[in-house]
């Protein structure tokens, strides 16, 4: 009972914790050819500035920013709950058809929603559908119905982009007051990885990284390049007193990625273990008194599903899985990553596991988490 405790405030403890939102800035600097001076015997020929200037790029890209509401039950005495907002971000309407138009957005925008609407630049307001989402990337697709006069955000190559490129950002900073907002900044690092607690657990996400000043409501909007193409989607912040300029976007070539394996399953499908941890690190003494000396590493089985492979195979509550496939497993985290990154659904895998003092050994096939 004491070890269920224990594991009940474990867990809204992890609940508790959120994503911090994200923005980024460009700057940038158009060189115009200077006139050539002239004389009856020269030929004269016109040179054309860059058409790609800041707003050019913002006056064809800003229709496709939409504003993100987020609107939660609330029970309201003796008559029936309603819907209030609860927050607010923005999105990317990134492909449209003539009957539907998809959006993609940060997951912690738009986690816990009741009902999510979508607001237009033309101040229209849609309700929209939920597709899916990917709590470990924080990415959501959204969609609305209808034919809208919006040409989406065309997407370019995030892994073309270099430090220094100049990008610009588009999104709602402190709600849609200020909806639309331009800022401008450089990409200051390309495959920063950040690590970030989300409601799926600890992960580990690939990001760009750029300086901005970012303010709350910018989180789901556009990191655009210098062609007006969506390079990333702007989700994460360094906030801490002193810090100033850290701003990280998921790349634009991930997001497509995830967000066309949500439109196809309604979610990111990835093996399956049948098996909630917790880290050893985060477990008190108590519990860890059988273990031997030399065990310091590993997660312990917190609960079980019981149609699983594993729970077929014998793994019980509380015992310690050290390692998997022989690669020896630290926290949550690395069993997660190495789950998701290094293995497939199907594959057979091999845990090495303590109960009390014994070592055991489980090996079973992965499933899928396909809802």
């Amino acid at each position: 009972m004491m070890f269920k405790r224990f594991l009940s405030m474990f867990t809204a403890s992890l609940i508790g914790s959120a994503i911090t939102l994200a923005s980024v800035q460009y700057f940038d600097s158009n060189q115009v050819e200077q006139p050539v001076e002239t004389t009856e015997n020269v030929n004269v020929e016109k040179v054309a500035a860059s058409s790609n200037s800041i707003s050019d790029i913002v006056e064809h890209s800003s229709k496709a920013i939409v504003g993100v509401v987020n609107k939660k039950n609330q029970p309201d005495g003796f008559q029936p709950s309603k819907e209030v907002t609860s927050g607010t971000g923005s999105g990317v309407i990134y492909k449209k058809t003539d009957k539907e138009a998809f959006i993609l957005t940060n997951n912690h925008v738009i986690e816990g929603a009741g009902q999510i609407d979508i607001s237009l630049y033309n101040g229209k307001v849609a309700e929209a559908e939920l597709i899916g989402t990917d709590p470990l990337t924080d990415i959501a697709v959204l969609k609305i119905k209808g034919n809208y006069d919006i040409a989406p955000l065309k997407v370019g190559d995030s892994d073309a982009l270099r430090a220094g490129d100049q990008v610009i950002a588009i999104g709602n900073p402190l709600g849609l007051d200020l909806s639309r907002t331009v800022t401008q900044g450089i990409v200051s690092a390309v495959n920063r990885t950040i690590e970030v607690t989300t409601s799926a657990g600890d992960w580990d996400l690939d990001v760009i990284q750029t300086d901005a000043a970012i303010n709350p409501g910018n989180s789901g909007g556009a990191l655009i390049n210098a062609s007006g193409e969506l390079v990333g989607i702007n989700s994460l912040k360094i906030s801490e007193n002193g810090v100033e300029g850290l701003g990280f976007a998921i790349p634009s070539n991930e997001v497509t990625t995830i967000a066309e394996e949500i439109i196809k399953n309604g979610q990111v499908v990835r093996p399956y273990l049948g098996v909630s941890v917790v880290g050893l690190d985060k477990i008190p003494p108590f519990y860890l008194q059988d273990l031997p000396d030399a065990v310091k590493k590993g997660v312990m089985a917190a609960s079980i599903d019981e149609n699983s492979e594993i729970a077929k195979a014998g793994l019980k509550v509380q015992d310690v899985i050290v390692s998997i496939n022989g690669k020896s497993i630290k926290d949550e985290g690395e069993l997660r990553k190495f789950l998701y990154t290094k293995l497939s659904v199907g594959d057979q895998v091999t845990l090495e596991v303590y109960r009390g003092g014994e070592k055991h050994t489980f090996t079973v096939k992965l499933a899928s988490n396909k809802r």
